[in-house]
């Protein structure tokens, strides 16, 4: 039996890195980066951020708005850029009672975001209203957006962003580690090269 677990956890550890490997990123227009052209593409935006003195606000929701709070640690502690979650949860379910939930992170975003902020919208399916609806509220209020979704490859969020990260699988459990995954990584690199 623990052979057998063990050889599960193998084939599961080799899916997740063919998974990695073949992360389809693509840019506001859908032009197509490599991943490594991504991951640069994705730190550049953060230090354009850093450097006008931005703020970045990083939302999902479940599994994904645990992801968010732990990349705000990252962004503020090892790259050095202003960060926050917008789920507060007396803030968020004050928003979701007035505005319906699917208006709840756009109505915080409407109030806070500026020209020269960003948005991280993480989403494993990229269908959730709330996460597409802040994204373009931050579009519309001059910020950039970064994206991270899974499952169909035609997924709505996966066409809203200024880099759009996108795993190839419906596994929740996959999909929800490879976003934590890319998200960690570029925090390191913009941490490792802004000198912090």
């Amino acid at each position: 039996m623990q052979k057998m677990q063990e050889l599960m956890l193998a084939a599961r550890a080799r899916r997740f890195a063919t998974l990695l490997e073949l992360c389809e990123i693509t840019g506001k227009d859908g032009a197509a980066f490599d991943l490594e052209s991504g991951v640069i593409a994705a730190v550049q935006l953060l230090d354009q951020i850093r450097l006008s003195r931005g703020s970045v606000y990083v939302i999902g929701n479940g599994g994904s708005a645990a992801i968010a709070s732990h990349v705000v640690n990252d962004l503020v502690n090892v790259a050095k850029v202003r960060a926050a979650t917008l789920h507060d949860s007396s803030l968020l379910t004050c928003m979701a009672n007035d505005y319906g939930y699917e208006n709840a992170f756009a109505r915080v975003l409407a109030q806070m975001i500026k020209s020269g902020d960003g948005l991280i919208a993480i989403s494993s399916s990229g269908k959730s209203m709330n996460i597409r609806n802040a994204a373009a509220k931050a579009m519309d209020g001059g910020g950039k957006v970064i994206t991270l979704s899974g499952f169909a490859p035609d997924n709505p969020l996966r066409l809203m962003g200024d880099i759009n990260f996108w795993l190839d699988s419906k596994d929740y459990g996959l999909v929800e580690v490879g976003h934590q995954f890319v998200l960690h990584n570029i925090s390191d690199r913009f941490g490792a090269t802004s000198g912090s």
